[in-house]
């Protein structure tokens, strides 16, 4: 596979100055948190917007329509934000990591396939020490395909909206202040804080959403856009929840694919957490950065 260059800390337009376009640490971090202040403040006025119009009944919010629009709710929120700082900052919105060329290409499905690979492996790993069982089928015709549909759909805007705030326009803006690593660590801590309060969260789970959000980075930092872990971040998901219908970070779907089941001490299932918890999720994730640096390595500096 032919390498692409390694995304570069990104330098302001040549000979800017001020807030949004020149160079500094300290204005960089000025435009993280007016970034972020749009963001919680879209997500305010569309939260009392929908309460207002559908004065939500509880089990609504169980079902994929329901995270459908959470979901779309954030992605236009984080999408919007970073659009508004691009003409303030004068940058084209691709360079914050979802260049429009590369849209659904290549990277994105090598990513779905590398996700799917990545909970496939960690489920047969967890069945071969008899802590899973795949159980019967539970869904069929029209049911089958709605909810893998629904499903489907769930897990993209999950990639995009969770992948974008934490490794797009906020890892840009970091990078230019304090280098594209330091801000991997910083961002990928907050990743995995905002995992915290999921049901049954406990530390092996919290070590594995901060060491998946390094290596999100590091394709990133390898492929030069994000669209290797939104596809990947979403094809993992859709895996853990549907296809083998486990818990996914505490969560238990409503119409997943087989009545599965997971027995055993939490190192081994992950527990109430699910098996992005369980010991052999270090495993295959120090399988993935190998085998990620290997097919796609750095390319040398000319």
């Amino acid at each position: 596979m032919n390498p692409e260059p390694e995304m570069a800390a990104p330098d302001p337009p040549a000979g800017a100055t001020g807030l949004f376009t020149g160079s500094g640490s300290l204005r960089a971090i000025a435009r993280l948190v007016i970034y972020l202040a749009i963001v919680f403040a879209g997500l305010i006025l569309f939260g009392a917007a929908i309460a207002i119009t559908l004065r939500p009944v509880p089990s609504f919010f169980r079902t994929p329509l329901a995270l459908i629009l959470d979901k779309s709710t954030l992605v236009a929120c984080a999408f919007g934000a970073a659009a508004v700082m691009a003409k303030l900052e004068k940058r084209p919105f691709g360079i914050y990591g979802l260049p429009r060329q590369e849209a659904f290409g290549k990277y994105f499905w090598q990513g779905a396939a590398w996700g799917l690979a990545e909970i496939t492996a960690l489920m047969l790993l967890i069945a071969a020490a008899h802590g899973y069982s795949f159980g019967s089928v539970v869904l069929g015709g029209g049911q089958l395909l709605r909810y893998g549909f629904l499903w489907a759909a769930v897990f993209l805007l999950v990639g995009f909206s969770e992948e974008f705030l934490f490794r797009g326009y906020t890892q840009f803006t970091l990078t230019t202040a304090f280098g594209f690593w330091r801000a991997a660590v910083a961002l990928s801590l907050g990743f995995a804080a905002a995992h915290y309060s999921n049901p049954g969260e406990g530390w092996p789970g919290l070590a594995q959403v901060f060491i998946i959000g390094m290596f999100f980075c590091l394709t990133l930092r390898r492929t030069g856009s994000l669209w290797f872990a939104v596809g990947m971040h979403a094809a993992f998901d859709f895996g853990e929840t549907f296809l083998y219908s486990v818990p996914n970070s505490g969560f238990v779907a409503e119409g997943h694919l087989s009545n599965a089941s997971l027995r055993g001490p939490a190192w081994l299932t992950g527990g109430a957490v699910g098996p992005e918890g369980s010991v052999f999720s270090f495993v295959t994730l120090a399988i993935l950065f190998v085998l990620f640096a290997r097919f796609y390595p750095a390319r040398a500096k000319s």
